[in-house]
């Protein structure tokens, strides 16, 4: 098409349906044909749903919905059928190279446009990938979009390489200018294009990996071998002179220890001497420095101690003074404070007197008060009995309704009395029974502690299944050692040794789907290492032993190990199947005594006796029975046994009990409250009783009290008045006399314990001045005795001290002058470097340290003498041997330990690429066989199904060189020809292009990608062959799990057989095509059928 035509499509349509959909280059508006969408539910991760092309190639504007089987695109040659596999491998981040065409992406923007546009968009789960690339020609750049937001091209790769999209595979993408180029393919390229379009992501990568071994371990062997060469030849040469070089170090060393000797003699007379002398010398400077110190401190002590005696007698004479002064003070303050006593007393008697006469006022006014009140009150009541006539008959109505309340009440008391009992003994029995199941409960925590101090995350599982149960359908059993109840704790060390600890803390399913679902969360997502297993879809709980206990109870058998514990029956089921606990005996003593004739008239495979198990084995060669015995160890996990049976009586009792407390409440509340009612109606009619049997005789009583009171009481208290203001006058005026002598005795007092204190304060100065002094004296004096006694000695020892000194001074300078003269030193000289240790020179009477060539020698004079004649002896032994050897051997002896070093860490590395080859090779090589193997079977498959023969194999002519793997395509189209390799040369075009479809075609049977594309690849073939590959491609491309299949051609045989799944694209171009506007697939329809009636 040119610039002035418009570009038209067909759009995906099935073959039955004939529908076709027209796109108009100017107008960009789109229908979608019915069917195109109903397979969306089925397109694969990461194929096309819809291509959408502007301004590209021969395209306006097109957008194509192809279907996610096999999609034919049909046209004639150049109306842009192959503008479409363009704009799939330019929209998805291709290279130009890939298509063939054009190098700059520029030149697919259509003639006459500044910028063209291609936008596909991939199937996904998680949502559909838009991808947008915009080209520019003026720049020849693109613009990239994915989701209408900006991406770089970088990006979009990474996206469609996540999709397993490789549009530069041959085996994935054979553009119309590739297809002769398959043909042209390698072995090793072909393997490598294979690898990358169906292998697992790894395959290739390890394949890559491997080559890059295999030339690192190449260069590694070489260098392994020519330094092991080198390194032998340099070992011959040292070992011929190795021998030499031996004596002349033996002779050496003897000279030299010799030399050594010489000189360390001298050096150790000297130090012997020497050591003494310092040591007599710091001894001495000790003592002069003690003597020294001593006498500083004697010639003033002796004053001091009589200058403290004087003081000390002063103080005393002080001390007395003062405390005659304070007795005499403390005479007059008792007195003072005697008298001031007695008038404190006198004014607290004065006001007692005085409270006493107000408080009996008080009494005499209160008493008046009351009495008028209690007359007043008596004569109201007197007024109101005249008022009230007889009032027997209502005294006798509330004397019976009493009397019936009376009778109502001891029966509700009864009643009551007796519920109250009832519940009383049901908290008391729902308590016993409540601290039974917490002791159960209690056993049960113990399994749990030791499950968790030894098995850790097998308790971390089990805390999350306890929060989770929801999560399975069907039982989840905890793990066995808790589900596990052991009727009697003895018999737990049978079923321990019989389970491995591994099932004990296995979790038990019915259903294998809910293991997965555990298993994935605690293992794959938590990572703890637990057990997992699951119960025999048939139950085994129940079945039956070979057999009966009876029959085994004259051997010692006591029962079988399914009968000494109890379990769900699930947890049961599994444990018979697995590990035979219904057909397992448990025995005693008696069993063990009788064993071999146990074994051989029971024929039991395992039993138990009191300690051990034995397990019987019949040779299947000799027949021969052969039994073994094992030990039991202690049970550690089953001893806390629960009895499940009295858990749920248990349970149920306090079930009971709660349901009878529930019942008694009610009852009590209703009782409680008739009762209450009962005593307020009492109370009330006792009160009226009591009111009118007072109102009866209390006239008469009445009129006595108040005359009583009004004659003889009220008048006698009116008449015995106290006059209070008089009486505090009185009062007063003594307390004033008594504080005025009261102030003048504690003025006196006050002035007294101020004397009394002045004098303490001086006496507590004086006492404590004397106590100080007395102290100082006493230790002047002891001191003066001892350092008397010590400055005697020290002079005698210190004179002492100075004359050996002397004596040793003199003897260290003479030996010292005889070691210098043994090692040549004169006067001035340095001790030499090889002799020092620390000190580089050596003036006289200075320490001196052993030096260092000196160490390994002996350290006494004997042994100096002694091994002095030795070395002498051996050192004459040796004659006529030269250095220059020695310096040779050196030498050459650092090259080779240079080279074995370097020797040695080369091997290691080639170790260490031989073990990673290994381990890749492994891992790529089996996978690509089995992928290879598929492959052939498909392609010989399809190769007879059009009477000929073709293979594929794993060529390689060395299984190390990874480099040289590939796949070859061997082919026979005639039975008089052998299978041969498939060729540019040996085939037809025709051949090669069978051959290449039906090899892809094998692909698409394993492929991983999303789609194939396939560009005219049928143009050579004849068409015979071209119906079978159709047929084929049909047949593998509408497959179920198939991926999408882009198959492109200009042409396509009459009578050719379709799928109901394949999707046919027409493609139209010309300057008449019918507008998009206009596109109406039932009208064509329609007017289709009045054709056919017109022409019938």
């Amino acid at each position: 098409p040119n610039g002035g035509g418009r570009d038209k499509m067909a759009a995906p349509s099935k073959r039955k349906s004939g529908g076709i959909l027209n796109f108009f280059g100017q107008t960009p508006s789109t229908s979608t044909q019915n069917g195109a969408g109903d397979n969306k539910q089925r397109f694969v991760e990461g194929a096309i749903i819809r291509i959408q092309m502007e301004s590209f190639l021969t395209y306006d504007f097109c957008e194509v919905r192809p279907g996610p089987y096999l999609n034919m695109i049909v046209g004639a040659n150049g109306t842009g059928k192959s503008s479409i596999v363009c704009a799939i491998c330019l929209g998805l981040a291709g290279k130009t190279s890939f298509i063939g065409r054009a190098d700059k992406v520029g030149f697919y923007v259509k003639r006459g446009c500044n910028k063209g546009c291609v936008e596909i968009e991939l199937y996904r789960l998680s949502g559909n990938l838009v991808i947008k690339r915009e080209i520019h020609v003026a720049n020849n750049q693109s613009v990239w979009h994915i989701n209408r937001e900006s991406a770089t091209q970088k990006t979009v790769e990474e996206q469609v390489a996540a999709l397993n999209i490789q549009v530069g595979n041959l085996c994935q993408f054979l553009p119309q200018e590739k297809v002769g180029e398959f043909a042209k393919m390698s072995k090793i390229e072909l393997l490598e294009a294979t690898e990358k379009s169906i292998g697992p992501p790894e395959m290739y990568k390890f394949h890559c990996e491997l080559k890059n071994f295999r030339e690192k371990e190449k260069e590694l062997e070489n260098s392994c071998k020519e330094k092991s060469e080198f390194l032998e030849k340099m070992k011959q040469r040292n070992e011929r002179n190795k021998q030499d070089v031996a004596r002349y170090y033996e002779q050496k060393f003897h000279l030299d220890t010799i030399e050594m000797l010489e000189r360390k003699r001298p050096w150790v007379e000297y130090e012997n001497v020497r050591q003494q002398y310092e040591e007599i010398k710091q001894r001495r400077e000790r003592k002069k420095e003690e003597l020294k110190n001593l006498k500083e401190l004697q010639a003033p002590m002796a004053q001091r101690v009589q200058a403290f005696e004087k003081q000390c007698k002063d103080l005393e004479t002080k001390i007395r003074g003062k405390a005659t002064e304070m007795k005499e003070i403390t005479q007059k303050y008792k007195q003072k404070q005697e008298a001031l006593e007695r008038k404190d007393k006198q004014i607290e008697e004065i006001q007692q007197e005085l409270r006493m006469k107000k408080d009996l006022e008080k009494d005499r006014q209160k008493r008046i008060s009351n009495t008028r009140k209690m007359i007043e009150d008596w004569q109201k009541e007197l007024l109101a009995i005249d008022k009230c006539d007889n009032v027997q008959p209502e005294i006798d109505s509330v004397s019976s309704e009493l009397r019936h309340i009376q009778e109502e009440k001891i029966k509700a008391d009864g009643e009551r009395t007796e519920l109250h009992r009832d519940k009383e003994n049901c908290e008391r029995e729902r308590m016993r029974i409540t601290n039974e199941i917490k002791q159960l409960e209690d056993m049960i925590k113990v399994k749990e502690d030791k499950l968790r101090q030894r098995f850790r995350d097998t308790y971390d599982a089990v805390m999350w299944l306890r929060e989770n149960r929801d999560r399975f359908r069907g039982n989840v059993y905890e793990p066995i050692m808790l589900v596990i109840n052991m009727r009697d704790a003895k018999f737990a060390k049978y079923v321990e040794h019989q389970i491995p600890r591994n099932d004990l803390r296995a979790f038990v399913f019915e259903g294998t789907e809910d293991m997965e679902i555990f298993l994935k969360e605690v293992r794959d997502k938590q990572k703890l290492k637990v057990n997992a297993v699951s119960a025999p879809s048939q139950s085994f709980a129940e079945k039956l032993p070979n057999r009966s206990i009876e029959e085994l109870y004259r051997f010692g058998f006591i029962s079988y190990l399914r009968e000494l514990f109890d379990a769900p029956e699930a947890v049961m089921s599994y444990l018979c199947f697995q590990h035979k606990v219904h057909e397992v005996p448990v025995g005693t003593e008696k069993t063990r005594s009788m064993i071999e004739r146990v074994i051989q008239e029971t024929k039991l495979r395992q039993m138990y006796t009191a300690e051990e198990k034995y397990t019987v084995k019949v040779s299947a060669y000799t027949n021969k029975v052969i039994s073994s015995n094992t030990a039991l160890r202690k049970a550690e996990f089953l001893t806390s046994t629960v009895d499940a049976d009295k858990r749920r009586h248990l349970e149920d009792q306090v079930q009971a009990i709660n349901l009878k407390l529930q019942e008694l409440d009610p009852q009590l509340n209703a009782l409680s409250e008739r009762q209450q009612q009962l005593d307020r109606r009492d109370n009330e009619l006792r009160q009226r009783k009591k009111v009118l049997l007072d109102m009866k005789g209390k006239k008469r009583q009445l009129e006595q009290k108040i005359s009583t009171k009004q004659d003889s009481s009220l008048r006698q208290m009116e008449q015995d008045v106290i006059n209070i203001e008089e009486e505090e006058k009185l009062s007063n005026d003594k307390i004033k006399e008594i504080n005025v002598q009261k102030g003048k005795l504690v003025s006196e007092l006050m002035q007294l314990i101020k004397e009394c204190i002045e004098l303490n304060m001086q006496k507590v100065t004086l006492v404590l001045e004397n106590t100080t002094m007395m102290s100082e004296k006493d230790r002047l004096e002891t001191e003066h005795q001892e350092t008397t006694s010590q400055l005697r000695t020290l002079e005698q020892q210190f004179y002492e001290l100075d004359e050996k000194k002397r004596r040793l001074l003199e003897s260290c300078k003479d030996l010292m002058r005889k070691a210098r003269e043994a090692c040549n030193l004169g006067p001035d000289e340095n001790l030499p470097v090889k002799f020092q240790t620390s000190v580089t020179t050596l003036p006289a009477c200075q320490s001196l340290s052993f030096p260092l060539a000196f160490q390994a020698l002996p350290n006494t004079l004997d042994d100096i003498d002694a091994s002095l004649n030795e070395e002498r002896l051996r050192a004459s032994c040796f004659t006529g041997l030269n250095a220059s050897v020695v310096e040779e051997h050196k030498k050459r002896s650092q090259e080779i330990e240079h080279l074995t070093g370097e020797l040695n860490q080369k091997k290691t590395e080639l170790e260490n690429y031989k073990q990673r080859i290994s381990q890749v090779k492994e891992r790529w090589l089996d996978p690509l066989k089995g992928l290879v193997e598929k492959i052939n079977e498909k392609f010989s498959e399809f190769f007879q199904s059009m009477q000929c023969a073709g293979e594929v194999d794993l060529h390689t002519e060395n299984e190390e060189e990874y480099d040289k793997y590939g796949i070859r395509i061997r082919v026979k189209f005639r039975s008089s020809t052998k299978l041969q390799e498939l060729t540019p040369n040996i085939q037809s075009g025709g051949e090669r292009s069978v051959s290449t479809m039906l090899y892809l075609m094998a692909l698409q049977e394993l492929n991983r990608c999303p789609f194939r594309v396939v560009d005219e690849i049928n143009q050579g073939m004849d068409p015979t062959n071209e119906r079978r590959v159709f047929e084929m491609v049909v047949k593998t491309a509408c497959k179920e799990s198939t991926s999408q299949y882009f198959f492109i051609t200009p042409k396509l045989l009459q009578n050719l057989s379709y799928g109901e799944k394949m999707t046919i694209l027409f493609v139209y171009n010309g300057p008449h095509m019918l507008r998009s506007t206009k596109w109406n697939l039932k009208a064509f329809h329609r007017r289709r059928r009045r054709v056919q009636q017109l022409d019938h």
